[in-house]
C-alpha cells in the first residue's frame, strides 16, 4: 500500500501484507532463492516440484502472501479475551487456540463481565478461529488471463495444506508480537528526557551544584514510571489495579529524592562509586519498584487462572517462569526492566569519568531505562522476525545464516 503523504501516519484496519512470487519454471532449479514456504514444500515433499514447474509453464504464478501487521479485529478479540476472561494473560491460551483450536476456558462470570463492557467472548473467539490462517497463504496468479482450471485449484489447495504448520506458527508469532508492541509511550519518554530534562539539569547544575542531579534523577524517574504504567495499562491492567499498588511508590520516591540529594556530597567526599550507584538507583527507583511489582501481579493472576481451572501449574518454578514470560512478551516492559537494572552501572561510569556535573550526562544516565526500552521496542520486531525465519530454515533443513 502506498502512502501519498509520508508525514501522515495511517492505519490499515485490515492489516498490511507482502507478496513473494515465483512465475518462471527455471526458478524451481534455484531453491535457495525461492520464498521459504516454497523451499519448505520442495524440501519436505519433493514430488511437488515437478507439478509446480508444470503450472508455471501454463502462464501462472504462485505467490506467498504474508500479513505484516495483525488486523485490528483480531488484536481487539485477543485483548477482549485476555482482559475479561484470562486475567491479562495471553501465552497460556492464545498459542493453543491458534495452533490446535483448543478453546480457552470461559466461565459465566467472564461472560457477564465482558457483556457489562459491551463485549462478547464467544464472538471474539470466533473471530480468531475464522481468521487464524489468513496470516500466510498461497495464491495462484493468472498472469496471462487465460483462466484457472479445476486441477490447478486442487493443486493450490494441496499446497496450502502442506504449509499448514508454517501458517499456524507464523500466526502465533505475528499476533503475540503485534499484541505486545508498545511504541508511542516509550518514544515520548525518550524525547522528553533527552530534550527537556537535559538542558534544565545542565543549567541547574551549573548555577546550583547538586540541584541538577536531584532534578535529573527525579524527572527521569517520573518519566520512566509513566512509561511503565502505560506498558502495564496496555497489557490490560486497570487503573484501579495500578492505583492500588501505587501506595508504596510515594515512600520510594521520597527515598530516591533523598538519595539524589546525597549524591553531590558523596562525590565531593571522594566516594565516587557509591555516588554513581546511588544516582543511578535514584533515577530508576520508581521504575524498578513497578517492574518488581508487575511480576508479582502476574503471579497473582496466574494463581487465579489455576483456581478457576483455566491453567494447570505443576510447581512454583513453573509459576514464576510463566509469569516472567508473560510479563516480558511486552518488549517495552522488558526494555524498561533491563534499563532500570543497568542504570547503577551507568551511574558508576559517569562518576568515574568525572561527568556528573554535566546536565546532559545526568539526563542520559537517568534515562537509561527509557533509552533501553526504546531500543528494545525498536528492534524487537526485527529480532523476532529473524528468530522466526531461523526456525523456518531449520524446518527446511538449512543452517541459519549468521
Amino acid at each position: 500500500m502506498s502512502d501519498k503523504n509520508p508525514k501522515e501516519k495511517k492505519y490499515f484496519p485490515v492489516g498490511s501484507y507482502k507478496v513473494e512470487m515465483i512465475s518462471l519454471p527455471e526458478e524451481c532449479d534455484w531453491a535457495e532463492y525461492l520464498p521459504l514456504e516454497i523451499q519448505y514444500i520442495f524440501a519436505r515433499y519433493p514430488e511437488y516440484q515437478k507439478r509446480v514447474r508444470a503450472i508455471l509453464t501454463q502462464g501462472k504464478a504462485i505467490g506467498v502472501r504474508t500479513v505484516l501487521k495483525t488486523p485490528e479485529n483480531i488484536l481487539k478479540a485477543v485483548h477482549t479475551i485476555s482482559v475479561h476472561s484470562q486475567h491479562n494473560y495471553i501465552i497460556t491460551w492464545l498459542p493453543e487456540l491458534l495452533r490446535n483450536k483448543h478453546l480457552p476456558v470461559i466461565t459465566e462470570a467472564d461472560r457477564a463481565r465482558a457483556a457489562a463492557h459491551g463485549e462478547n467472548l464467544e464472538a471474539a473467539i470466533a473471530t480468531i478461529e475464522r481468521d487464524r490462517l489468513r496470516f500466510k497463504r498461497l495464491v495462484l496468479i493468472d498472469e496471462e488471463n487465460i483462466g484457472i482450471k479445476p486441477e490447478e485449484q486442487r493443486l493450490m489447495t494441496e499446497l496450502s495444506e502442506l504449509i499448514y504448520p508454517l501458517q499456524v506458527d507464523y500466526a502465533v508469532f505475528r499476533v503475540i508480537a503485534d499484541n505486545a508492541h508498545e511504541r508511542t509511550a516509550i518514544a515520548q519518554s525518550i524525547i522528553k528526557a533527552l530534550l527537556i530534562v537535559g538542558p534544565i539539569a545542565h543549567i541547574l547544575e551549573k548555577f546550583a551544584a547538586g540541584i541538577g542531579k536531584v532534578f535529573a534523577a527525579s524527572a527521569d524517574d517520573l518519566l520512566g514510571e509513566s512509561a511503565e504504567l502505560m506498558a502495564l495499562r496496555g497489557s490490560g491492567f486497570s487503573w484501579r489495579e495500578l492505583a492500588r499498588r501505587s501506595r508504596i511508590l510515594i515512600p520510594v520516591f521520597a527515598l530516591a529524592t533523598y538519595g539524589a540529594f546525597s549524591v553531590h556530597g558523596l562525590l565531593e567526599e571522594g566516594h565516587i562509586i557509591w555516588g554513581g550507584i546511588i544516582f543511578g538507583l535514584s533515577a530508576v527507583a520508581l521504575s524498578l519498584t513497578t517492574a518488581i511489582q508487575s511480576f508479582f501481579m502476574y503471579q497473582k493472576n496466574l494463581r487465579a487462572l489455576h483456581q478457576e481451572g483455566k491453567e494447570q501449574i505443576g510447581s512454583k518454578r513453573e509459576l514464576m517462569r510463566l509469569a516472567l514470560r508473560q510479563d516480558f512478551t511486552n518488549p517495552a516492559r522488558l526494555g524498561l526492566f533491563l534499563g532500570a537494572a543497568g542504570a547503577p552501572f551507568m551511574g558508576i561510569l559517569g562518576a568515574v569519568l568525572g561527568l556528573m556535573s554535566n546536565g546532559w550526562v545526568l539526563a542520559g544516565i537517568g534515562s537509561t531505562e527509557s533509552i533501553v526500552a526504546g531500543l528494545t521496542v525498536l528492534f524487537a520486531s526485527r529480532i523476532n522476525e529473524r528468530r522466526f525465519r531461523r526456525r523456518l530454515r531449520r524446518l527446511i533443513g538449512h543452517r541459519p545464516k549468521v
